[in-house]
């Protein structure tokens, strides 16, 4: 008797199995997250960081990029780095420097070119 009760829970059990097996998978959510290409593309609607197509575009190298983080480094380009980058040219000119000198360095030629760039860069200003 008790043989006939282990069979009969057995097949009980693999029923219950066969019934969980057959059940169907809920279907995934397709994420609107994406890279930054797949954005601007239209492939998906913003970045992991929020930002929307409108807010991309591409970089003279062809990258895909932050347009507001793009145009503030431009104008930080524009005010701040390329006018000492110039008044430091000038200074290797007007110095006659040829070859690496580090500015502002240990050295004298250094402590020199330092002191010239500063100069040019306020006229500049």
């Amino acid at each position: 008797m008790s043989m006939k009760m282990a069979s009969k829970k057995m097949m009980s059990a693999k029923m219950a199995m066969k019934k969980m097996s057959m059940k169907k998978m809920a279907m995934k959510k397709v994420s609107k997250v994406g890279r930054k290409h797949a954005v601007l593309k239209g492939n998906k609607e913003k970045t992991v960081g929020g930002l929307k197509k409108s807010d991309l575009k591409l970089n003279k190298q062809g990258k895909v990029v932050s347009k507001k983080r793009s145009d503030n480094a431009k104008k930080h380009f524009k005010n701040r780095i390329a006018p000492w980058a110039n008044a430091f040219k000038a200074a290797r000119k007007a110095l006659g420097i040829k070859g690496f000198v580090p500015n502002g360095g240990k050295t004298k030629r250094g402590q020199e070119l330092l002191a010239k760039t500063r100069s040019l860069y306020k006229k500049s200003k």
